[in-house]
């Protein structure tokens, strides 16, 4: 990630990049930009941080680093994920204005990385999805069905992130180190 400095350049090269992974999320399936993935962890303990939205599930340490988490169900308006190891966390950096930050989001099941080429993405949807269109970067298709391919900048807004920056309030001691596995999908590290 070193290499992409500003979040202007950032968000050009991802318009640029056509790889995306696919996921699982209360029975429907969603896509995300590989480049904005760090990796993906199993589902670990996490630690509740007081006075966050319903949707902000807590922090996890990951190699000495808060994470704050992030349940997309919650997001999207509907019920809480249960939580469980069969979930996964996909740690995403995404930029915010001028930042780039590091946050995980809870997912049913991780699918597979694939190709949409811009011929096959679609407009956003004036109607018929069932989450807030300014979430939906467009509708790719894959083998002749569409995937909800996220604008995770809008799905994480500027007040979200700034609600997050308390996270690091929280003691490290209490933290507990989550397993993880890392996946190089991103070209960085």
């Amino acid at each position: 990630m070193s290499a992409i400095t500003s979040a202007a350049v950032y968000r050009q090269f991802l318009k640029e990049h056509q790889q995306y992974l696919t996921f699982m999320l209360s029975g429907d399936i969603y896509s995300i930009n590989t480049l904005c993935i760090k990796e993906i962890i199993q589902y670990g303990k996490l630690i509740e941080v007081p006075q966050m939205p319903d949707f902000i599930r807590g922090v996890i340490n990951l190699r000495g680093t808060l994470i704050p988490v992030i349940d997309l169900s919650a997001r999207f308006g509907k019920p809480p994920a249960p939580v469980g190891r069969s979930k996964g966390i996909i740690i995403l950096d995404v930029a915010i204005n001028e930042a780039i930050y590091s946050v995980g989001v809870m997912v049913d099941t991780v699918n597979a990385v694939v190709d949409i080429p811009g011929s096959e993405i679609e407009p956003v949807p004036v109607s018929g999805t069932h989450i807030h269109a300014e979430f939906i970067a467009g509708m790719g298709k894959i083998n002749g069905r569409f995937v909800i391919i996220l604008n995770i900048e809008q799905v994480l807004s500027v007040d979200d992130l700034a609600m997050l920056a308390t996270v690091e309030s929280v003691p490290t001691t209490k933290l507990t180190p989550v397993s993880s596995y890392k996946v190089s999908l991103c070209g960085h590290g």
